[in-house]
């Protein structure tokens, strides 16, 4: 399991993902699901993954390598429309490879991203692409979408995201829906990667690997925790 969330504001972009990947409590390992393409300046797309490590990882290679008989790459795009057509393509290519055999050994395929960014002169957007390689768009309404374990997290940027949100606050707000994740499931852990990137930059503005060691995410957790406890104590009592 894995949890990652994108989230698409006036200001910018922040994309953030886990690195846990289990098959059972004895195996767990770390793998980074996201994957950044930038040429600084021209364009910048960043891809979060959940779900079979083995099929993201496959739909990442053709990517990079070729999709379909053109052998097109994300370097062969014009535009993030046609990078979300793209990754849909390649999520299907993978499905004729490897979809009969996955159901053959009693695994589902179950591949999901969330894919955002900008090209120069263009507008930023942010995508979610399913397992049957179609899309959906992040809207003024919707501006965030989630992959994986998205149950614990979501609640938080429900209530205190929206797109006018600024990108300190909403990689606070990231960093806690994270924090709550993981502390609700264990298939969800550290290490965290961070991307922030400012709308009509075409270029990372940020990009941090937060460890278990990280001191800021130590204290959001700790505070967190805090405002919590000291919140539901002053909601008043029950008259009944």
């Amino acid at each position: 399991m894995t949890y990652c969330v994108g989230m698409l504001l006036d200001e910018g972009l922040v994309m953030a993902s886990d690195s846990r990947t289990n098959a059972g409590v004895d195996h767990i390992a770390t793998y980074r699901k996201m994957t950044v393409w930038e040429r600084p300046g021209e364009r910048l797309l960043v891809l979060l993954a959940a779900g079979n490590l083995a099929v993201t990882q496959a739909v990442v290679n053709l990517l990079n390598e070729g999709v379909g008989e053109d052998d097109r790459t994300l370097d062969d795009v014009d535009g993030m429309f046609d990078a979300a057509r793209l990754a849909g393509e390649a999520v299907r290519e993978v499905y004729r490879s490897d979809g009969a055999l996955l159901r053959e050994f009693g695994s589902e395929f179950n591949p999901s991203f969330i894919l955002g960014g900008q090209f120069a002169g263009r507008t930023m957007r942010l995508f979610q692409v399913y397992a049957a390689g179609n899309f959906v768009e992040a809207t003024p309404e919707t501006p965030f979408f989630q992959i994986g374990e998205i149950k614990y997290g979501k609640p938080i940027l429900d209530r205190a995201l929206d797109r006018a949100t600024s990108l300190t606050d909403a990689v606070k707000l990231a960093l806690v829906s994270m924090d709550s994740t993981m502390r609700s499931n264990i298939s969800v852990g550290l290490p965290i990667d961070l991307v922030l990137c400012e709308r009509d930059a075409c270029r990372v503005k940020l990009h941090r690997r937060i460890e278990h060691d990280d001191a800021y995410f130590d204290e959001i957790s700790r505070r967190w925790s805090q405002a919590l406890q000291q919140a539901y104590q002053h909601l008043p009592d029950p008259a009944w």
